[in-house]
């Protein structure tokens, strides 16, 4: 069946064999927006430099990674009412107030550039028309949808993100790897996330929650930097077992100043623990997530192509979709 906007949800995936790539789409398309001249334009003027810049990574990564499988996956909820519940700075620094009405009954949407916003529709045709899937998940952000994506393949695994909140998905047993956007697509596996912050993979999350992220609206815990962080997560293992030394007698060793800062941020701490991990399990169901070896709607592509001024980027990611299928 067809959820909202064109995602396709069908019944319980049979398998999941092949290289799957995940792409953080919001993630993407405002680095693109942002990244992109905005004298990008349509010939009726529409700004499409998001559109195109989303395109034109697509097709380079494609090209490069050529997977079997690719899933662009969205954010049906930008801030999560159980995120928001725990911690209300969750994004807060993005909020947008709006009449009651215009939010659907909320109050709040996300403060997006009126120019960004009329390309999100364009974004969502030129994949359906391509035939790439997307997927999203009511109540859940696109972080959400990847983690779970890629809990549940059985296979390699590539997300294309610039948010670093996702390397706490690196895995390098399972063959889940982040290719970064930040730094040009550089593959993230478990010795890039060890190089760059101390930690390996799965402890990222628990790093993320220490030391803070202001782009979030996660304010840390005062005191304690990265390299704070980094030295009791490798010392106790896991945020876990230092706030179990907080509460031991005699400390179990922690830092006298580290187990104030901590005992003083007991509640943010466990309220942060439950934003920044992602959820492996939310009910994106299955799709059709073969990436198609040709636009699977030449016409469309065309028409939108010659529309949205787009020629040159569909044509790239059309070669790529073909460099992929010839493996």
């Amino acid at each position: 069946m067809c959820g909202e906007g064109g995602t396709v949800f069908v019944g319980e995936r049979a398998g999941a064999d092949g290289r799957l790539m995940l792409v953080d789409t919001p993630s993407l398309y405002f680095r693109s927006f942002f990244g992109v001249p905005r004298s990008v334009r349509a010939p009726d003027g529409t700004p499409v430099n998001a559109v195109r810049g989303l395109l034109d990574v697509l097709a380079r990564q494609i090209g490069e990674v050529r997977p079997k499988r690719v899933v662009a996956c969205f954010d049906a909820d930008w801030r999560p009412a159980f995120r928001v519940a725990l911690l209300a700075s969750y994004k807060a620094h993005r909020v947008a107030d709006v009449g009651a009405g215009e939010a659907g009954g909320g109050g709040q949407v996300e403060r997006v550039d009126g120019d960004l916003l009329a390309q999100l529709p364009i974004i969502d045709e030129v994949l359906d028309a391509f035939g790439i899937a997307r997927a999203e998940a009511a109540g859940f952000e696109a972080d959400d949808v990847i983690a779970t994506l890629a809990t549940r393949h059985r296979g390699e695994v590539d997300i294309l993100t610039g948010d670093r909140d996702l390397f706490q998905l690196v895995d390098d047993a399972a063959g889940v790897r982040v290719r970064y956007a930040v730094e040009k697509f550089a593959v993230v596996d478990e010795a890039a996330v060890t190089a760059r912050y101390g930690v390996p993979g799965r402890a990222y999350a628990d790093f993320a929650v220490l030391r803070g992220d202001p782009s979030d609206g996660l304010p840390g815990v005062a005191g304690i930097g990265a390299k704070t962080a980094a030295a009791l997560l490798t010392r106790f293992g896991s945020l876990a077992a230092v706030l179990a030394a907080v509460d031991a007698d005699g400390g179990a060793g922690l830092p006298a100043g580290a187990r104030r800062r901590l005992r003083g941020a007991r509640d943010y701490v466990r309220a942060a623990v439950g934003v920044v991990a992602v959820v492996r399990d939310v009910p994106v169901g299955a799709f059709a997530d073969l990436l198609p070896a040709a636009p699977v709607d030449p016409a469309a592509v065309g028409a939108l192509a010659e529309r949205w001024g787009l020629t040159g980027s569909c044509t790239r990611l059309v070669r790529a979709l073909a460099e992929a299928a010839g493996g």
